[in-house]
């Protein structure tokens, strides 16, 4: 279906990359500044406010990812221009500097010294000239090499692993051939599947450093005494989809990197990519931190299998939903973007999957609303590694 002459219509930022929609973002640098965010984004109508509850006290690699994380969203290609809000100036400098080295336009706004009244209302008025500047950015016609895809699968069943995770392979192997730039995580969920993934890897040193990171989530684990992972891995909707342990729901977690894609590089927590291919980043595998995580790295759409059903969404990635079950298909109808559910009925094939797949995301790419666009998923999760000082 789609070839290296494919093409979809996406709008092009000043440090060259491409987006597939056009947010203008009202940014808090920390948790006592998000009803100020979001009264500027009361104000002024084509924003939109991305409130947190963290950023007070933190350290070390926790505040590098937070930094990085915030960063790494308003940088993102799929957002036209941001106003950073934050109660210190520092903080607040060093978020506006991060994204204005992308070139887009960023002002930032300090409560201190200030107060609310004030921030809001200087906000606002740079708020409602930067939604004038996206507003008149027009799409152009992009090489589908310049698309970057994430994955994450969510509430899986036995129909993912054999269903809508193997979809998401298929369309990978498509996109990975032409040049795309991918990524897969959710480090938890590779448990006794990761020897696959390292057999996977492109180069000894990038098994290296996937096992590296793999082993510190083990670290962790038996840090903490934790012998298993009875209440999160499986989930209770996973088991009462009929996973029993978390070596079948990672065998089915890896049917979403494909047969013909090698992993090209490894990236940590919300890092960007810096060439195409397949990545793995290591992250979390609860759902809105990991959408999160791949936006704040610079992808632009991603792809989201669900067995049980999950209504998972995020402000600026547009998040497609496939499902091979069935009784979810009929159920929960609203959220599911790619129905493969024939997969299972015999009638339908997995290259037919993958390529129902990839329609769908030329068409969202061109513009059309994912089911979690339209019914206002905008979860936004931040990952934190330490308690604050």
């Amino acid at each position: 279906m789609i070839n290296k002459d494919t093409t979809f219509l996406g709008y092009r930022r000043e440090n060259g990359r491409v987006g597939v929609r056009n947010h203008v973002i009202i940014l808090p640098v920390d948790d006592i500044s998000n009803a100020a965010a979001e009264a500027v984004a009361n104000n002024i109508k084509g924003t939109m406010a991305l409130p947190h509850p963290y950023g007070r006290l933190q350290f070390g690699a926790d505040l590098e990812l937070h930094f990085r994380t915030l960063i790494g969203t308003g940088a993102n290609p799929n957002v036209a221009a941001v106003v950073v809000i934050g109660i210190e100036p520092q903080w607040t400098k060093l978020i506006v500097d991060g994204i204005a080295a992308t070139g887009k336009p960023v002002q930032g706004f300090a409560i201190e010294h200030h107060g609310d009244h004030d921030t809001i209302m200087r906000a606002s008025k740079a708020a409602r000239e930067l939604v004038q500047f996206a507003s008149e950015k027009q799409r152009e016609v992009c090489n589908i090499s310049e698309l970057w895809v994430s994955t994450k699968c969510g509430e899986s069943d036995t129909t993912s692993g054999c269903g809508a995770n193997p979809t998401v392979g298929n369309a990978f192997d498509k996109l990975y051939e032409l040049g795309a730039t991918l990524v897969f995580g959710e480090t938890t969920e590779l448990t006794g599947g990761e020897h696959l993934v390292a057999e996977r890897c492109a180069t000894p040193e990038v098994r290296e450093k996937f096992m590296a990171f793999f082993n510190r989530y083990q670290e962790v684990v038996n840090r903490h005494k934790t012998s298993d992972l009875s209440d999160s891995q499986p989930t209770k909707g996973n088991i009462a989809g009929g996973l029993t342990t978390i070596e079948e729901k990672a065998l089915g977690n890896i049917q979403k990197i494909g047969k013909k894609c090698r992993v090209d590089g490894v990236l940590d927590k919300a890092e960007t990519p810096t060439g195409s291919g397949l990545w793995f980043m290591d992250s979390s595998s609860a759902a809105a931190e990991m959408v999160t995580l791949c936006a704040a790295s610079g992808y632009v759409v991603h792809f989201f299998p669900t067995g049980q059903g999950n209504v998972i969404g995020n402000p600026i990635v547009p998040v497609i939903k496939i499902c091979a079950n069935p009784k979810t298909v009929r159920t929960m109808a609203e959220h599911i973007d790619v129905d493969t559910s024939g997969l299972l009925q015999r009638e339908l094939n997995m290259d037919g999957a993958g390529d129902k797949l990839l329609e769908c995301m030329l068409r969202t790419a061109n513009g059309r609303l994912t089911a979690a666009e339209a019914l206002g998923h905008r979860e936004f999760v931040l990952t934190r590694l330490y308690e604050s000082a």
